[in-house]
Parts: structure tokens; C-alpha cells; sequence
């Protein structure tokens, strides 16, 4: 007798893979059976599972932009022939937009803009640096074919609200290491508007003066678009036009905040030096 308890409690403690498929264990629990699987094996399941499940859903991404240009097609392509035939031809924008990157302001959709209206650049918190040659040649040959090519009659730079390169901007400390590789070196385009705000609004919270900053921001940049001398020279000659706006797409609101005029060359000749100089050290 006490051989045979012997001999059943080794069977007990002990299951080996034929036990585990016997029919003497399918009445225990599950928390009584222990699967003699390794780790490794757990993991390499774990990761083909994982790498099958991404696989999946970017194949639900590509197929989700390919139902939008199926429905572009045949609601808007299709039915709207006097509105792309010509644009086959080419391209004759009246306005040149600046706008910020963020995927919840598009401007075409909250300004009701139809292709071949506008000619866009977005990018991080709707940035317009100084003419320079050296850097930031994207931005600056868009300018010039936008103005001196396609002949566009309005500038337009739009700010926003909850502007995450604007929080950026306001945010960076002096002698702080950067985090990103390109974004702090980019927003510091608006530096200029960063010191102002943080002059006349200093016992502001934090998020008064970003706020506030959207707005100076776009300033600044209208200011920088008239250090390109093709701009400058527009603006003097009166075939071009520099406005400012804000979404706030919070309260669902549009704003012009500023429409520039002929003056200023003299504070535009003095940004167009202070930006050479500042890329002149920087280099």
C-alpha cells in the first residue's frame, strides 16, 4: 500500500508529455497542467504572432487610403470634369499657403480649397525662415517658383491653436541639448517671436503664451518672407499680397491676424543681415 501512495504522488508531481494527453488528466484544472514548452519557443511565437498581427493592420492602412482615392474618384474625379481637364494642362495658382504639418489643420479642407487653387507648403508649426541661400533651400524654392513662376497674387501663413511645434519653441531652454535631430534647430526660426512674447506676457501661464506665440509667430514669418528679394519686390510693386491668419480649430474659428504692407523694408533689411550673421557664426 505504501509503495502504490509512493508511486501515485511521483505520478502526480511529475507529468510528462504522454500523461498530458492520457485520458486520466482531462479532469484538471488548467492551472495543474504545465506545458513543456521553453521560453525561446514562447517568445519566437510570441514575435511571429506580434509581426503577423503589424503586417495585418498595415495592409488595413494601405487599404484605407486605397478606398479614399476609389471614393475621390468616382465622387469627385470623375463628376467634376470642368474642374481637372484643365488642370492637365498646368497649373495657375492665385495663392500661396504656409501651414503647419499637423494632420488636424489641412488647409484645403478648412479653407474649402479646390486643386489647383493653391499652391501649399506645410511643415513644423508653419515656419518661414529668411532668405539664405545656404539653408532651408526647400522652403526658399517654393517661394520663388510660387511667386516668379506661377505668379501667385497672395501669400497666406497660417498658425493654429495646440500647436505642438509652437509648444516646442516656447519650451526650449537655453544651453539645453536637443532632443530631436532636426525639430528644435527648426523652430528656432521663430525665435524672434519666442522673445517677444516671453517680454510683454511673461506672468502668463504657459499655455496663455502659446497661445499668444501662434500668432507672433506667423509675424515673424510674413516678416521673413520679405527678406526674398522677389517677394520684397512684389509686395513694393503691388502684384503681391502677404496675409496672416490662425485656425482655432478648438472654437471653430478663422482669423486675419495681419495683412503686411510696403513698409517695413528697412526692419526687412535688418532681419535679411541678422539672419546672414546668425548663419555666418553658426557656420
Amino acid at each position: 500500500m505504501g509503495s502504490h501512495r509512493r508511486h501515485h504522488h511521483h505520478q502526480r508531481s511529475s507529468p510528462s508529455i504522454h500523461s498530458f494527453s492520457s485520458p486520466s488528466l482531462t479532469h484538471h484544472q488548467p492551472s495543474q497542467v504545465r506545458l513543456p514548452v521553453s521560453s525561446s519557443t514562447i517568445s519566437t511565437r510570441a514575435i511571429r504572432t506580434y509581426s503577423s498581427l503589424l503586417l495585418l493592420l498595415m495592409d488595413a492602412a494601405v487599404d484605407r487610403l486605397k478606398e479614399g482615392f476609389d471614393k475621390f474618384k468616382t465622387e469627385v474625379y470623375d463628376k467634376k470634369p470642368e474642374l481637372f481637364e484643365p488642370l492637365k494642362a498646368g497649373q495657375a495658382p492665385k495663392y500661396m499657403v504656409f501651414s503647419c504639418a499637423d494632420s488636424r489643420v489641412c488647409p484645403s479642407v478648412t479653407l474649402g480649397l479646390q486643386p489647383g487653387e493653391a499652391f501649399t507648403v506645410r511643415n513644423i508649426a508653419n515656419m518661414v525662415p529668411a532668405y539664405c541661400k545656404i539653408k532651408h533651400t526647400g522652403v526658399g524654392s517654393a517661394i520663388e517658383y510660387a511667386v516668379c513662376a506661377l505668379k501667385v497674387e497672395l501669400i497666406v501663413v497660417i498658425g493654429h491653436s495646440r500647436c505642438g511645434g509652437i509648444k516646442a519653441l516656447l519650451s526650449l531652454q537655453d544651453g539645453a541639448q536637443d532632443t530631436f535631430h532636426f525639430v528644435e534647430d527648426w523652430v528656432r526660426t521663430g525665435f524672434p517671436a519666442k522673445k517677444k512674447v516671453q517680454t510683454e506676457h511673461a506672468s502668463l501661464p504657459f499655455d496663455d503664451q502659446c497661445t499668444i506665440l501662434e500668432k507672433e509667430a506667423v509675424n515673424t514669418s510674413l516678416e521673413n518672407l520679405k527678406t526674398y528679394p522677389f517677394v520684397k519686390e512684389g509686395v513694393a510693386n503691388g502684384t503681391l499680397k502677404l496675409v496672416g491668419g490662425h485656425y482655432d480649430f478648438v472654437s471653430g474659428k478663422f482669423d486675419a491676424i495681419a495683412v503686411c504692407k510696403v513698409e517695413c523694408s528697412i526692419v526687412t533689411d535688418q532681419l535679411l543681415r541678422w539672419n546672414q550673421g546668425a548663419l555666418l557664426s553658426e557656420l
